[in-house]
């Protein structure tokens, strides 16, 4: 589960350009989430088109598979015409859950997608972390059973605000990131692990073309300027964020 929501979350930021209220988006995130959880692996990712249940209520989602479609295309369609970022995100809580338009991990699902209009927005995203599990639990069973939202949104408020409060803590406590490092993480990561991997000289013109792919062409310079200083600075106690074994590391070391 711990590593389902890491990709998850990295599908939300990496691609916060791409993301949206989308079926792509929603389905991938379900699909990421679920990813080996599931009886079934084949609907992770799809539609259901079997009945749920909901633990500890009464209410019953649909089970007819065409109104189950046509609600989440609904949902899409209502989520996207929602303006107010705050407001799309609670919706999005609030929808995926009732509808349950998968077989399971539904409640997963939404909490992670209601990030996506705040990571669109560049918001301080919402965690779930600290909101007592009974407590989370009873706003959705208002709006099971009731059809009722306060109680949620109560949660939802409480739950956001502690954390942009531990959000500034952090911010506060850290130097501001360097745009270019963020921009091209990944292609970093990969580029290090292959000079590495497959020991590669450390030049200018091995390097830009490791990175040609996914560098544009006018920051290639820069960043084959950072690839040396990385590599340079290799020691055992930071290979793990290129992801390096350690038998990768001490082959290249004495190569």
């Amino acid at each position: 589960m711990i590593l389902n929501h890491k990709a998850a979350i990295e599908l939300l930021v990496d691609s916060a350009e791409d993301v949206g209220v989308n079926r792509f988006t929603i389905t991938n995130l379900h699909a990421l989430l679920a990813d080996n959880l599931l009886d079934e692996p084949r609907n992770a990712g799809r539609l259901r088109t079997t009945p749920v249940a909901i633990q500890a209520s009464t209410y019953v989602p649909t089970a007819i598979p065409q109104f189950i479609e046509e609600m989440f295309s609904c949902l899409l369609e209502t989520g996207n015409a929602i303006q107010d970022p705050f407001e799309q995100s609670f919706f999005l809580l609030v929808h995926i859950s009732y509808l349950q338009p998968f077989v399971d991990v539904n409640k997963r699902t939404s909490r992670l997608a209601s990030n996506i209009p705040l990571i669109r927005r560049n918001l301080v995203p919402l965690s779930f972390l600290d909101v007592p599990e009974q407590t989370y639990i009873g706003g959705l069973i208002g709006v099971y059973e009731l059809n009722r939202i306060e109680l949620l949104r109560d949660v939802y408020v409480w739950a956001y605000e502690r954390s942009a409060r531990q959000y500034k803590t952090v911010r506060d406590s850290l130097p501001e990131p360097d745009p270019f490092r963020l921009r091209y993480r990944t292609a970093l990561t990969e580029v290090v692990a292959e000079i590495v991997r497959r020991r590669i000289p450390q030049t200018q013109a091995a390097i830009a073309d490791l990175a040609q792919p996914s560098v544009d062409a006018q920051d290639i310079p820069r960043f084959t300027q950072l690839v040396l200083e990385e590599v340079a600075d290799l020691h055992e106690g930071n290979i793990a964020r290129f992801r390096l074994r350690p038998s990768e590391f001490q082959r290249w070391r004495n190569s």
